[in-house]
């Protein structure tokens, strides 16, 4: 959601997680029955079976299935182990089974691969404002806020009776949803609510509330978090349809449960799929039943959107990089909770806080202290903290929020947590219900300085409430997950970065994280949603684009440069690199009109699968058996008609080729305009293009060779733009180290001591 008055604040989902698969929660309780039935034996699997004749009913698909099981479980218990039963991700199903009765499985005529089951986790107000969307003019005039078009989340469910879900000018679904909505209010907002896991699609989470709001929420006057970020929320596509597939609790998510609300959002008949759910580490994409899902999804016209995930600021980190995917990274927005320490001898450190304590300058000050001992907020029954102002270093952990309690209990002023380096400028805010103020590390180093340098080193605090347009902005938050991709590193990502930084969204009453009506969290969890908006805006406008067209638009119209027409920053405040902001940052109203775009069809997606299966690639033709590998031209990575340009690093020339479609004026010329550093050389064959008609594909040549790039920096970056009268169509060109036809990069460790967010 984003809030529209003067006084906007994005929303933003924070939580901490265990290092596992990010962005989905699944509930224990909805598998209860069956591990009171079955022993630890038996494990949920992911059975992919050739299907049955082309028009068998859904009762048939499921009896085709069955037979599958072991004879000796035929019976009525046989049901109960088919947990569910596919027809449009791929022909298969999920059950419970022993390893010995897999191996009897896998032996039946019909039978294609198995996948273990694997658990997965749940990875705005100003934002639409930061994004340029403002109500009658520019895309939301011209895409009438999205109408029409159907948003579907994979989720932990929604609190249907939030006022963002009021279908208020939001006329009814169009006649081609076939969806049914089993929620405590449904309307012409929302119009689909299933579950998958629980007892309804209720949230008691927050996370699907949340993204929800964010993608499609409808206007909300009043919003605010404990009255920061105060103003009018709304979401990135405010008049779209919203439909939920609850599937992840609070713990996790479930493949095999992500794959059924999958499978009946593609019945359904949604335009684009928003999916902040996601894994702490990639496997390769024949082997992955939600990426193969997915591609299924998009070869149905859907679209869909990944969070990249959470383990930044390593390299080679980032999931959900299948090339069909729109995988999204996090960013920074404009806007800060502001609060100001001054010090003793002069000096301001300004920070952020959810808890605002004070309306104006207090002149009081207080003695500031800080041990190293102590450094994690270790006081817990110390009286000696009374009356000062603590500084501590920050764990975004549920432990140091005890801490912290306990030291304002005893008397404390106010606690002043710094990040640690890996966390840099990124300031990921928790409310601590009390005098508790969030800084930087580069300030905290400060604080920590004049604490122990200085005899009677004092500080006084104020609390400002928001402020907008904060500079610079927007940077690349620490734990947005970072590429090269493991798996595909000849394909970029992430694709685009989006805000995930303290978000304001719609939030339930009676969670454990908040009290509703919004809330404040940060997490490519966020940013994805706001893709998922952009993209409904987009498709509302041309109904006829491919997924892999709207992705290109998106990909090719994105900032480069921050808010102080500087480049984009990573944390740290250097340079971000392509593999962590993928091409730049959204912009909505130019992805509306791209000039040119980079299309790939079902057949070409399906020939990369095709290539990366060594032997027959059953999964492809699985997916589709209007596809078999057998009829399908072998397409690498690089060869890909991708909207970027990755290549591997060498000194002799790599040659990639790429076809543009024309979507702009019937009469245009683009000239090509390369930019990289010296140590890569760019060069494209030709240099101009000329259009005669919309709709015309002109297909050109790209040549990269690179040198003096070592394996630390491990990539070179530049890029190529399109330039026409009215168009800038831009490509990053990265080059990569070390990497071969099916070779990744070497493997990056996720920095110690840090706390995951989703």
């Amino acid at each position: 959601m984003a809030i529209l008055t003067n006084l906007l604040l994005p929303l933003l989902l924070v939580a901490t997680i265990s290092p596992a698969p990010a962005l989905c929660y699944v509930n224990p309780g909805a598998m209860k029955l069956r591990d009171a039935t079955y022993t630890s034996s038996y494990r949920t699997y992911i059975v992919l079976v050739q299907p049955p004749r082309s028009n068998a009913s859904e009762d048939m698909h499921r009896r085709w299935h069955m037979s599958f099981l072991p004879r000796s479980h035929t019976d009525n218990t046989s049901e109960a182990r088919l947990l569910h039963s596919y027809t449009q991700v791929f022909s298969g199903f999920a059950a419970r089974l022993t390893d010995a009765e897999v191996d009897a499985v896998a032996k039946k005529p019909g039978f294609v691969r198995v996948f273990p089951d694997r658990t997965l986790q749940l990875a705005t107000t100003h934002t639409p404002e930061f994004l340029g969307l403002k109500n009658g003019t520019g895309i939301w005039s011209s895409a009438d806020h999205g109408k029409g078009v159907i948003i579907g989340l994979l989720d932990s469910g929604i609190h249907a009776a939030h006022p963002s879900f009021d279908d208020h000018g939001v006329p009814p679904p169009p006649a081609r949803w076939k969806g049914s909505c089993k929620a405590a209010r449904c309307n012409n907002k929302l119009i689909g609510a299933k579950w998958f896991v629980g007892g309804d699609s209720a949230d008691e989470v927050g996370h699907g509330t949340h993204t929800s709001s964010t993608a499609a929420g409808n206007f909300v006057s009043g919003a605010s978090y404990k009255g920061v970020g105060a103003g009018t929320a709304a979401g990135i596509a405010p008049g779209a349809h919203v439909a939920m597939y609850k599937v992840c609790t609070e713990e996790e998510c479930q493949t095999s449960t992500i794959l059924a609300g999958l499978d009946e959002a593609i019945k359904d008949g949604v335009d684009v799929l928003s999916v902040s759910i996601g894994g702490d580490t990639s496997i390769s994409f024949e082997h992955d039943p939600v990426a193969l899902g997915a591609f299924s999804a998009v070869s149905k016209g859907i679209t869909v959107v990944s969070a990249g995930g959470n383990s930044g600021p390593a390299k080679i980190t980032v999931t959900n990089d299948a090339p069909w995917l729109l995988t999204v990274a996090a960013g920074s927005v404009d806007r800060s909770f502001d609060a100001s320490v001054y010090l003793g001898d002069g000096r301001r450190v300004d920070g952020e806080a959810l808890t605002q304590l004070a309306a104006k300058p207090s002149s009081e000050r207080y003695p500031l202290l800080y041990s190293e001992a102590r450094q994690y907020c270790q006081y817990e029954g110390d009286r000696s903290v009374a009356g000062k102002i603590v500084v501590c270093a920050l764990t975004n952990s549920k432990d140091q929020a005890s801490d912290v309690k306990s030291i304002v209990d005893a008397g404390a002023a106010a606690v002043l947590l710094s990040n640690d380096e890996v966390g840099g400028y990124t300031t990921i805010l928790m409310d601590y219900n009390t005098s508790v103020i969030e800084v930087s590390a580069a300030d905290g180093k400060v604080l920590r300085d004049y604490a122990t340098s200085t005899r009677n080193s004092v500080a006084s605090l104020t609390y400002n409430n928001t402020l907008l347009g904060v500079r610079p902005a927007p940077d690349v938050a620490w734990f947005s997950a970072r590429g090269p991709s493991g798996i595909a590193p000849g394909i970029l990502k992430p694709d685009i970065l989006a805000p995930g930084l303290n978000i304001l969204a719609a939030w339930p009453p009676k969670t454990d994280s908040g009290s509703g009506p919004f809330n404040i969290i940060s997490g490519t969890s966020m940013a994805t949603p706001h893709i998922s908006g952009v993209v409904a805006l987009v498709k509302s406008l041309h109904p006829d684009w491919s997924p892999a067209a709207i992705k290109s638009a998106i990909l090719t119209t994105s900032d480069v440069v921050d808010n102080t027409g500087g480049p984009i920053l990573d944390e740290q405040h250097g340079k971000a690199n392509a593999c962590a902001r993928g091409a730049g940052h959204v912009n909505p109203t130019r992805a509306a009109d791209p000039g040119l775009v980079y299309d790939i069809t079902a057949n070409e997606f399906a020939g990369y699968i095709c290539w990366l299966e060594s032997t027959d690639a059953k999964a492809a033709s699985l997916l589709d058996s209007s596809l078999p590998c057998g009829d399908l031209p072998k397409i690498t990575e690089a060869q890909l008609n991708y909207p970027t340009i990755t290549v591997p690093l060498r000194p002799t020339p790599f040659i990639v080729n790429r076809t543009v479609t024309n979507v702009g004026p019937a009469e245009s010329t683009y000239t090509a305009k390369v930019e990289a550093p010296t140590t890569l050389a760019v060069h494209v064959s030709p240099e101009t293009l000329s259009f005669s008609k919309v709709g015309e594909k002109k297909t050109f040549s790209v040549s990269v060779s690179g040198h003096g790039v070592t394996e630390e920096e491990l990539t070179a970056e530049g890029s190529l733009s399109w330039v026409s009268e009215k168009h800038v169509v831009r490509s990053p060109v990265v080059a990569i180290v070390g990497i071969g036809r099916r070779g990744s990069p070497p493997p990056a460790a996720s920095p110690p001591g840090r706390t995951s967010v989703h």
